[in-house]
């Protein structure tokens, strides 16, 4: 059984991940970047919301070896926590919000056909 490889196709699933790749590079570079220019106050609540929305952004450059920061180690404690926690779960429910949204869609598209 021979396989065909749709050129079009390919090449998006290649630029998505390229897209990927190169924003979450940046977001790892904004990290790196607060961290350096970080204020004389801890991080708070909202400083942790950002931490946490940011933070699943930065898997691709820790896993090619960059140690990026992804916690402010100066912070207020319980509030930041919560910030960071709130960051992380808002995140994930966008993600997987848009996630389950594209795979209704396929469904709906290839129940249509």
């Amino acid at each position: 059984m021979p396989l065909n490889f749709d050129r079009r196709k390919t090449f998006a699933v290649i630029r998505r991940l390229a897209v990927v790749l190169i924003v979450t590079i940046a977001i790892a570079a904004v990290l790196d970047r607060s961290r350096e220019s970080s204020s004389a106050l801890p991080a708070g609540f909202w400083r942790g919301a950002i931490d946490g929305a940011l933070m699943p952004g930065t898997l691709p450059p820790l896993l090619l070896g960059r140690d990026v920061t992804i916690y402010a180690p100066r912070n207020t404690g319980r509030t930041y926590k919560l910030g960071y926690t709130v960051g992380v779960n808002g995140c994930g429910a966008i993600f997987f919000g848009l996630v389950f949204w594209r795979v209704k869609r396929w469904r709906n598209q290839k129940e249509r056909r």
